[in-house]
C-alpha cells in the first residue's frame, strides 16, 4: 500500500453519517445533496434511452451532442466556449481528480483555499503532491479571503492553487476583482488554477445571468486555467454521476486518454439525461434557486437568533455554516447531535483545522419545515448542556 493512501484521512462526514443511518428519528442534513429527485422530464430521457438499447461505450470525451449543449449553456452564462474544450466525466468528483492527475505530479506545491471539501486536498496527496492550506478568514461569521496571503503562498513553484467557490461549505464567493488579482498573479507565476464551480448557479445574489462570478469571465482559452462542473446540485442529479471539465484547447486529447484509463466513458442513458436537463435548465434551476433561497431564509435567522451560534447567510451553494461558542471538537459535537438531539450535521473540522468549532448544516430540504424542526431539536440540546 502507498504511504500517500495509507495516510489519507477517512470522511469525518460519513462518521457522522454512519452513527445515524437506519434511524428514523434522525433528521439528517450532513450530506450535500438536496431531498428532492430528479425531475421528471430528466429521469424520463434516461429512461427513453435505455428503452432504445443504448447500453454501449461511448466516446471518451462524451457524446457530441451533450459536449455541444454544455457549450450552449456555458456561452449563454460566460464569453462563448467552444465544444471541443469541453470533456464529459463520470461525476464532478471524477473531473477534480483527472484534472489533478494531469496536472500533478509527486512532490510538486500545491495550494487550497480552505475550508473545502475535503477531496480537493486529498486529490493532490494521492498523486504525492506537497499540499499547502490558505485559510479563509472569518469575520462575523462570514469568511472571507486574505488575497495579499495568497499572493504570498502562491509562487513560481506553486504547480496548483485550487479554488472552490461559491465555496462548501462556508458559502464564500470570490468577486470579478478577486478573481482578476488571482489569476493575474497566476500568470504571473505560471500556476494553474483548477477552479471548482459547481455551485455556480446556486448564487442567490442579484446578477445579470444569474449565476456566481467566474474565471471564465476573465480567462483566455490557452490560460493554465481548469474549470470543473457538475449536473449534481443545479439540476438535482447527485446519483447520477456526471460532471464535466472546460478545459484548455492544449490539453483536451490528453485528458480524453485519462478518462479511458479511470473510467472508459460516461454511460450513454446519463448523458441522455443531462442534454434533457441542460434543454429544461429554465424550467429546472431558477426553481431550484429560488427554492434554496427559501431554504437559507428559513434557516439562517433561526440559527442566528440562538445563543452562542454566529452564522451569515451564504451568498452561494446549500450550506448554513455556523460557529457554536464554548464547544470543542466539532465531531465530537456532531455526533453527540445525532445520539442525543437526533440532529445530523456535518462537522467543520472535517474542512479544514481552522473550521473546529464549526458545524455545516445542508439547508437543501424540499419540505422548510424540517429546517425549522432540526432548529428546535438544537435549541432544546444546547438548552440542556447548561
Amino acid at each position: 500500500m502507498r504511504e500517500a493512501i495509507h495516510n489519507l484521512e477517512a470522511s469525518k462526514i460519513r462518521e457522522v453519517a454512519n452513527a445515524g443511518m437506519g434511524r428514523d428519528d434522525v433528521l439528517a442534513f450532513w450530506f450535500g445533496e438536496s431531498d428532492e429527485v430528479t425531475p421528471e422530464v430528466v429521469r424520463q430521457a434516461a429512461i427513453e434511452s435505455l428503452q432504445r438499447g443504448e447500453t454501449f461505450y461511448a466516446h471518451n470525451l462524451g457524446l457530441p451532442e451533450l459536449r455541444e449543449a454544455i457549450a450552449r449553456y456555458s456561452s449563454a452564462l460566460h464569453p462563448t466556449i467552444d465544444a471541443a474544450r469541453i470533456a464529459v466525466t463520470s461525476g464532478g468528483v471524477s473531473a477534480l481528480m483527472l484534472a489533478v492527475q494531469a496536472l500533478v505530479d509527486a512532490g510538486d506545491d500545491v495550494v487550497a483555499v480552505t475550508p473545502v471539501w475535503p477531496n480537493l486536498t486529498a486529490q493532490p496527496a494521492i498523486m504525492g503532491a506537497h499540499v499547502r492550506t490558505l485559510p479563509l478568514v472569518p469575520v462575523n461569521g462570514q469568511w472571507t479571503l486574505d488575497l495579499p496571503a495568497l499572493r504570498a503562498a502562491v509562487t513560481s513553484t506553486t504547480k496548483l492553487l485550487i479554488v472552490n467557490a461559491p465555496n462548501n461549505p462556508t458559502g464564500w464567493t470570490m468577486t470579478r476583482e478577486e478573481q482578476q488579482a488571482v489569476l493575474d498573479h497566476c500568470r504571473q507565476t505560471g500556476t494553474w488554477i483548477l477552479a471548482d464551480e459547481v455551485y455556480e448557479r446556486l448564487y442567490f445574489e442579484p446578477t445579470p445571468n444569474a449565476c456566481a462570478p467566474s474565471f471564465l469571465d476573465i480567462s483566455k482559452p490557452d490560460d493554465r486555467l481548469v474549470v470543473t462542473h457538475s449536473f449534481s446540485k443545479s439540476f438535482l442529479m447527485t446519483g447520477w454521476r456526471l460532471g464535466w471539465l472546460v478545459l484548455p484547447p492544449s490539453m483536451v486529447d490528453d485528458i480524453g486518454k485519462l478518462i479511458e484509463f479511470n473510467t472508459s466513458c460516461a454511460s450513454v442513458f446519463t448523458q441522455r439525461a443531462a442534454i434533457a436537463a441542460i434543454e429544461h435548465t429554465a424550467e429546472i434551476t431558477p426553481r431550484v434557486v429560488a427554492h434554496l433561497k427559501q431554504c437559507r431564509d428559513t434557516l439562517v435567522p433561526l440559527l442566528a437568533a440562538l445563543p452562542g451560534v454566529q452564522v451569515a447567510p451564504a451568498k452561494g451553494g446549500m450550506y448554513a455554516f455556523f460557529r457554536l461558542e464554548g464547544f470543542g471538537d466539532s465531531l465530537e459535537v456532531a455526533k453527540r447531535l445525532v445520539a442525543e438531539a437526533g440532529l445530523g450535521l456535518a462537522p467543520g473540522n472535517a474542512f479544514a483545522p481552522e473550521a473546529q468549532g464549526w458545524l455545516r448544516w445542508c439547508f437543501a430540504s424540499k419540505d422548510p419545515q424540517r429546517l425549522e424542526k432540526g432548529v428546535e431539536r438544537l435549541r432544546d440540546w444546547l438548552a440542556r448542556q447548561k
